[in-house]
């Protein structure tokens, strides 16, 4: 995949690699050589798929599923000129690259919508993080999607179609169990990944070991990379669970995910989680789980994110009458002082920035609150500990 300077190692494809032949006298044409793997483009998608379980492609038969893992052909570049390899490298796309992808619903406000799905042999590059499909909709400001050409399904050795599922990571079975922060917020770029990040450093700040978990969303490597860099033991999302993408996921899904990386956490070592839950209160999957007993009766905090005064006083009012106190706002609207002024009047809640968050000012405020409302004492004792 790569040449002697790290730089991907283009080559020419075989002339005869369409991926359309399924008959036995076909298969060689059809196999993954290492010649022909060399080419390909492994995304963030797949990061836990080994090239090597990639064997031959055969014909795609039936709908789509979310998770199929499929090879492609780069027809025309639009929204996405680049792809984020599974080494968290983004690398500039050409027409005629390889690319291998996966199917997977996207929902994203300032982007697209699309879905599992494709027209024949042609789909669109969802995401830059290689989630593939149709887009159903998209943001006004956003360029058409880049476009892909199908080959196939990629097999395995034993002939059957890969699928992202089936290289999720096992269950732990440690019986630690972290105390977890959760950032939420109003919407997409509310500022929710930055808060995130932030909160891990206040956290190491205080000697705390800590691992980032990015609960939903749309497969990309930035936010992961992002809290590693920010000093998490451990950053995980759904991918390592198998999912390319969380929309659509049903509420038992999305519990069964939170206990497995929860559970991987612990095994790391984290005595504290920092989860960020993707896009706004109002997407379907975040009001579920926010208003899911199970869910909330694991969350030690809450911690929102918005973009401005007005989205936070409704946030937080929204997330009251779920029963969810948050003990402060961050985000966006933390670029002004004039802002963070009018969201502390309107919510009653301290608006940190995220240097305040980074110098590990929310221990103090969790020791307060915990003194205040008793709610959760075990969280606040370990909080006072960690900090002196």
């Amino acid at each position: 995949m790569w040449g002697a300077n790290g730089s991907p190692d283009r080559g020419t494809l075989p002339s005869d690699f369409n991926g359309r032949g399924s008959h036995e006298d076909d298969r060689d044409s059809l196999l993954l050589t290492p010649d022909v793997l060399r080419h390909v483009r492994l995304p963030y998608a797949l990061r836990r798929v080994p090239l090597s379980s990639f064997v031959r492609v055969i014909e795609r038969s039936g709908v789509p599923r979310t998770g199929d893992i499929a090879l492609a052909r780069l027809e025309k570049i639009g929204k996405n000129p680049r792809l984020e390899l599974a080494n968290g490298r983004p690398c500039a796309l050409h027409v005629g690259d390889l690319l291998a992808v996966v199917f997977g619903n996207r929902y994203a406000t300032m982007q697209f919508e699309g879905y599992a799905r494709a027209d024949g042999d042609a789909c669109d590059l969802l995401s830059m993080g290689g989630l593939c499909g149709i887009v159903e909709s998209k943001h006004d400001a956003v360029l058409d999607s880049t476009k892909l050409r199908l080959l196939g399904s990629v097999a395995g050795e034993d002939g059957r179609s890969l699928r992202l599922r089936d290289f999720a990571l096992p269950e732990s079975r440690t019986t630690s169990s972290p105390r977890i922060v959760v950032v939420c917020g109003t919407s997409m770029d509310a500022g929710k990944t930055y808060t995130a990040t932030s909160l891990i450093q206040g956290l190491r700040h205080a000697g705390v070991e800590v691992a980032g978990i990015k609960l939903t969303g749309t497969a990309a490597g930035r936010d992961t990379w992002g809290m590693l860099d920010a000093g998490a033991c451990v950053a995980l999302d759904f991918v390592d669970g198998g999912y390319p993408s969380t929309y659509r996921t049903s509420l038992g899904e999305l519990l069964q995910l939170h206990r497995l990386l929860v559970g991987r956490a612990a095994h790391a070592g984290a005595s504290w989680v920092v989860m960020e839950i993707a896009d706004g209160l109002l997407q379907e999957e975040t009001a579920a789980l926010l208003r899911c007993a199970e869910f909330t009766r694991d969350i030690g905090a809450w911690v929102f994110a918005a973009g401005d005064p007005l989205s936070a006083a409704a946030g937080v009012r929204l997330l009251r009458e779920w029963d969810i106190e948050p003990v402060a706002v961050s985000g966006r609207v933390t670029m002004s002082p004039l802002a963070m002024r009018e969201a502390e009047a309107a919510t009653g809640l301290a608006c940190l920035s995220a240097s305040r968050l980074q110098d590990g000012e929310l221990t103090e405020r969790l020791r307060l609150a915990g003194a205040r409302a008793s709610r959760e004492p075990a969280l606040v004792g370990s909080l006072a500990s960690s900090a002196t």
